[in-house]
């Protein structure tokens, strides 16, 4: 589950374009950020993607990916053009192919290397989709098979491109634009695969193309009930809307930390076994099975595009640091995998996340102030950042990623001074004992 927004330069504060994704994964499954280079490839050469090779391009852009461990694609990201791109999960009546093919965070990869524009990456995936189609295990421990959605953005444009199968639609942003784990597209749409509407009028869903709507005629309505995705994609439109003509960065930080229309002060994730925020949280069973594991915020001029990422888990107990795609990512330690590592930044943001889950209001309570004093240094500086040399952006992200650091292992140590004054619930006390238990996390 997953939930990724844009908004066009027409509806922000200074014009730019504001693209923001959160990543919803297993509790587990350690998120990571990487910068890979621009590269050219010999002729004939192939490249081996999560589980198939398919033929290498002759040149790939340099990449900033926010990336599940074990998976060769991202779940989000960013190229040295400007591109980013989000995915999402979504369901349809065709089922989800499970051989080994290439999945929804590898088509991510494969346009963000190899496409200059929002349009060009766009063409990517589809034409990588009609070729090879999608198909394979996306979970981590739990085998879970879907087809894709995406928002593709540059710093001109955005587009949503939802895919089932070898089928596919695009609509272009006009304003602003959320999805979530559920097809939005309906009757109108820019462009769109040969087969689309034969396809749905074949298999009696729908007449003709006078009664054709994609989103109805395709959707899994089970699937996208137990995610909430409709509901998610509303929260985060309403979000926007409210805001609109005057955003900026922060704002986006604030959406993907949202916990809903009636979150209160004293908020905590513990009460239900269904449900789904936009900041997710992970509770006992099939339904709160993920997390939010990581998060990005882009800000994208033709000049200069900044990427606030906090590499680590549920942005509501997380920093957003900047970066850039030509001064690169600060050493942040071993790359993590799925148990308990002290020398990844990633696990070691984990032991603050799950000591402020055991009373979550009260502990969150103990740092939120300077965490969001923090944040809004990094914003200020940032601005003052942007016309320095790529040495000096890349000293100044280091510092951030340091001062975050020091940061939370002074939160932690205050955190688990503080009292439990609360009781949670036995099942979501099971799980998180459980997820603990896995991860060698004590």
């Amino acid at each position: 589950m997953c939930d990724t927004l844009v908004a066009a330069g027409s509806v922000t504060a200074d014009g730019s374009v504001l693209f923001a994704k959160n990543s919803d994964r297993e509790p587990n499954e350690a998120h990571e950020l990487v910068i890979l280079p621009h590269a050219r490839h010999s002729p004939g050469s192939a490249v081996r993607c999560t589980y198939i090779e398919i033929p290498q391009a002759d040149e790939t852009f340099a990449v900033l990916l926010a990336k599940p461990f074990w998976i060769w694609g991202a779940e989000m990201g960013a190229n040295e053009h400007g591109v980013v791109i989000g995915n999402e999960a979504v369901f349809s009546k065709i089922p989800a192919e499970k051989k080994p093919g290439l999945i929804g965070m590898d088509f991510l990869r494969l346009a963000l290397e190899r496409g200059a524009t929002a349009r060009a990456a766009l063409e990517v995936i589809t034409s990588l989709l009609e070729t090879y189609g999608q198909s394979g295990n996306c979970g981590f421990t739990h085998p879970f098979y879907y087809h894709n959605s995406y928002i593709i953005a540059d710093p001109s444009e955005a587009w949503v491109l939802e895919t089932v199968g070898r089928q596919w639609v695009a609509e272009k942003v006009v304003g602003l634009r959320t999805i979530s784990n559920v097809l939005t597209i309906g009757e109108h749409w820019d462009l769109a695969s040969a087969g689309l509407v034969d396809t749905a009028v074949r298999r009696g869903w729908c007449k003709d193309r006078d009664t054709f709507h994609f989103a109805r005629c395709y959707s899994d309505m089970l699937y996208s009930r137990l995610g909430e995705g409709h509901s998610r994609q509303c929260r985060t439109t309403d979000l926007l809307s409210a805001r609109r003509g005057g955003l900026v960065a922060e704002d986006l930080m604030s959406f993907l930390r949202d916990h809903g229309a009636d979150a209160s002060p004293d908020w905590t994730p513990t009460p239900n076994l269904l449900g789904a925020d936009v900041c997710m949280h992970a509770s006992f069973g099939p339904v709160r099975a993920n997390q939010s594991v990581g998060s990005m915020v882009s800000s994208l001029t033709p000049a200069v595009q900044t990427h606030w990422m906090t590499g680590t888990s549920a942005p509501c107990t997380s920093i957003f640091k900047p970066a850039w795609l030509d001064s690169g990512l600060p050493e942040t330690g071993l790359s993590p995998k799925s148990e308990f590592d002290e020398a990844s930044v990633w696990w070691r943001h984990e032991q603050l996340h799950r000591a402020v889950l055991q009373d979550y209001a009260s502990r969150l309570n103990l740092y939120q102030a300077e965490r969001d004093a923090l944040e809004a240094d990094f914003v200020r500086s940032e601005q003052e950042m942007r016309g320095q040399s790529a040495s000096e952006r890349a000293a100044f992200t280091a510092r951030c990623f340091t001062r975050a650091d020091a940061a939370e292992a002074e939160w932690l140590n205050r955190v688990r001074r503080a009292p439990v004054k609360i009781k949670m619930p036995v099942l979501y006390r099971t799980a998180w004992k459980k997820f603990d238990k896995q991860a060698k996390l004590t």
